[in-house]
């Protein structure tokens, strides 16, 4: 009775591993900075800078979870948003530019996911290849350069952007704290109401316990009638229309997309945010609330290694330290499953 007990508390510590670190994160942070790390203007711009990634990271979790991986995302991102900022320019029409976007991640989404299930690639080579499509693509389509919304060949055009401008940099519920004019930053309740959608998306549907089945046992659900393929597809087409929403609050943010730096390392740091949140690279087990917990820890390191002094260049160092612990938790899982 005694092991069952230790058993069950190491269980609960190891799946809830994503919350007790960030607790744990912000405690040591507030040691440290105290006043300058709690602050909620600095809270705000936390949420604010990993918005986009945590967007991102949400469709790289049902991936993962159905044991896929999709190393395109970032390639995607940048290719959607010029697409959508070109669309806006070239008709003057938000509507047609949020359009655009959307059709073009889940049409990128399911070249993926066709690769994948009807060819049978692995996903890391066809997501691979598709990443370096994508990039040079959108390098040879717009020679390298960008696009800035609103402009032309350095002439202004007679459009009114300010309405897609608002989409990501307005803020609700602004306050004064401290001097500083403080608000919830409209990206920031993107990212937590799509997480919630995509919570009861993951449990609540059909399609959202296949893609537990098949990520556990891809031959077992396809014997228990499971459409494997079609969940496949439909899975990167749901990342891909995640990742259009991420492209669109991020070319909305800056008002302009790069063909050769956007995007870039967004794959990595949505995999890292995944893996932190507790979601097994096997596939099988996983929720896109611990993934919100993922991002929002690498959000947290990153912000007081900046607070505290320390050089940039080392971020990366402690982020990927904590990418390993939690792999090796998940190994402890794993046995803690077979004691039980």
């Amino acid at each position: 009775m005694e092991n069952q007990k230790k058993v069950n508390f190491k269980r609960f510590f190891i799946e809830n591993s994503a919350f007790v670190t960030l607790i744990l994160l912000v405690i040591i942070a507030i040691a440290l900075q105290g006043r300058t790390f709690w602050n909620p203007n600095n809270i705000a711009n936390i949420l604010f800078n990993n918005a986009i990634v945590g967007i991102i990271a949400l469709g790289m979790t049902i991936i993962i979870i159905s044991g896929g991986i999709d190393l395109s995302v970032g390639s995607a991102a940048a290719m959607i948003g010029l697409v959508t900022l070109t669309t806006i320019n070239s008709t003057g029409s938000i509507i047609l530019g949020v359009l655009a976007a959307f059709g073009t991640g889940i049409v990128m989404g399911a070249f993926n996911g066709i690769l994948v299930s009807h060819f049978r690639i692995p996903a890391f080579i066809a997501t691979l290849g598709a990443m370096q499509i994508f990039r040079s693509l959108s390098l040879n389509w717009w020679q390298g350069g960008g696009m800035l919304l609103g402009r032309l060949g350095g002439i202004t055009l007679d459009i009114d952007v300010r309405g897609f401008l608002r989409f990501s940099n307005t803020r609700l519920f602004n306050d004064v704290f401290d001097g500083f004019t403080v608000g919830i930053p409209l990206p920031v309740l993107y990212w937590i109401a799509l997480t919630v959608i995509m919570a009861l998306f993951c449990k609540k549907t059909a399609l959202g316990r296949h893609l537990y089945a098949v990520g556990s046992n891809e031959r077992a659900a396809n014997l228990s009638s499971v459409k494997v393929k079609r969940v496949k597809i439909y899975v990167f087409m749901i990342s891909g229309a995640l990742v259009a929403f991420a492209a669109l609050v991020e070319s909305s943010r800056l008002g302009s997309m790069n063909s050769a730096t956007s995007g870039q390392m967004y794959e990595l740091q949505a995999i890292a945010a995944v893996i932190i949140g507790g979601t097994a690279m096997s596939g099988g087990r996983g929720s896109p609330i611990g993934t919100l917990f993922g991002a929002l820890t690498l959000g947290v390191i990153n912000n007081v290694m900046n607070l505290i002094g320390i050089p940039g260049f080392l971020v990366g160092a402690v982020q990927g330290t904590i990418l390993i612990l939690a792999v090796l938790l998940q190994r402890s899982m794993v046995k803690a499953d077979k004691a039980y």
